[in-house]
């Protein structure tokens, strides 16, 4: 065979490993397994076409309950990156599903473990030791931080950091996906005009401290989102099914004067009811807040003895259709608690 003949056959070959290959190479994705929707929605902004996100919870559990299950532990097997909310949130099943997946690269101390809640705002940090008799109470602090969008924006930046350390040639593109993110949050929660003029983080950090539209002055009635949206708002009262809603109250400037629960993860007694009826009755609260994982029993019982209103929320992404990702899920929060106020007349 002469060298001109040999010619297509090495083409052939080359072509061959090619196209072999290929799949090998678009498959070398950071594969992220995230304990919750939330986490893992803000992972895929962040990470792009860089990772392949499996979240274990679909958004409809109460993240106090999930099993161990053994799909979960097949999930964990191959990832390169587990991420949690922690504050013990996941404690009872996480060491199972670690163990179960006999995966070194995601153990705890390791670059693939991450650990979300190390630079967030902490609310409801005991100051006083734990013990069962408080009911379901973390010594860490009220793990449920993500529903505070502030604390949505660190957790970004945390995940960016980490998916850059484990793949340091795409460090460029997860730094643009995590200021395209925080960008398109900061908009959502000032509006689009003063974010493009001043910057989101210096938003923030007004808003921080109490002195967002002193310092805006004139400008402030360019403000938007959902900041305006729950500003008419400010100081309402309203109870809540579990404290799983502190954060968001906070953030929006609300005032949560009770729970259902008479204990957090203690479902409430007749007794409790007629406690928590007087005092809706006394205050004159309108609104009640839950999570839609919960039953809605004690709380139209409560809504039939008093008219207040009942708002059934999703607490992540895909908890309902309409809570596509992160950002959607608070489009959804916003739009139905400062309804639920205004259709009250207040």
């Amino acid at each position: 065979m002469t060298n001109i003949q040999r010619i297509p056959i090495i083409l052939l070959i080359t072509i061959a490993i090619a196209l072999f290959s290929y799949p090998a190479m678009a498959a070398e994705k950071i594969k992220v397994v995230t304990t919750t929707t939330d986490l893992a929605s803000i992972a895929r902004y962040v990470g792009g076409d860089k990772v392949e996100v499996t979240s274990l919870a679909t958004g409809r559990e109460d993240p106090h309950h999930i099993a161990a299950k053994p799909t979960y532990m097949i999930a964990a097997r191959e990832a390169d990156l587990w991420i949690r909310i922690g504050m013990e949130l996941e404690i009872g099943y996480e060491p199972l599903v670690l163990d179960g997946s006999r995966n070194e690269k995601i153990r705890i101390g390791s670059e693939g473990h991450l650990d979300t809640s190390s630079g967030v705002l902490r609310l409801e940090v005991p100051t006083q030791k734990v013990d069962r008799s408080m009911g379901d109470v973390h010594p860490q602090g009220n793990p449920h931080y993500m529903l505070d969008p502030l604390n949505g924006r660190i957790v970004a930046k945390t995940i960016a950091r980490r998916l850059a350390k484990l793949a340091p040639e795409h460090a460029a593109y997860f730094t643009e996906r995590l200021k395209a993110f925080r960008k398109e949050l900061d908009e959502h929660m000032f509006g689009k005009e003063l974010v493009n003029k001043i910057g989101g983080g210096k938003l923030w950090e007004y808003q921080l401290k109490g002195r967002l539209e002193t310092v805006l002055g004139k400008e402030k009635g360019a403000l938007g989102g959902w900041y305006v949206k729950m500003n008419p708002h400010l100081g309402k009262k309203m109870i809540t099914y579990h404290r799983n809603w502190s954060y968001f109250v906070h953030r929006f400037g609300l005032n949560a004067t009770m729970q259902l629960e008479p204990k957090p993860g203690i479902p409430p007694s007749p007794g409790r009811l007629t406690e928590v009826i007087q005092h809706v009755k006394d205050q004159k609260i309108e609104v009640l807040i839950m999570a839609n994982y919960f039953s809605r029993q004690a709380c139209d019982l409560v809504a039939e003895q008093t008219g207040i209103t009942v708002v059934e929320l999703p607490m992540f992404p895909g908890a309902i259709p309409e809570a596509t990702d992160y950002i959607a899920l608070f489009d959804i929060l916003v739009e139905r608690v400062m309804s639920a106020y205004e259709n009250k007349g207040g």
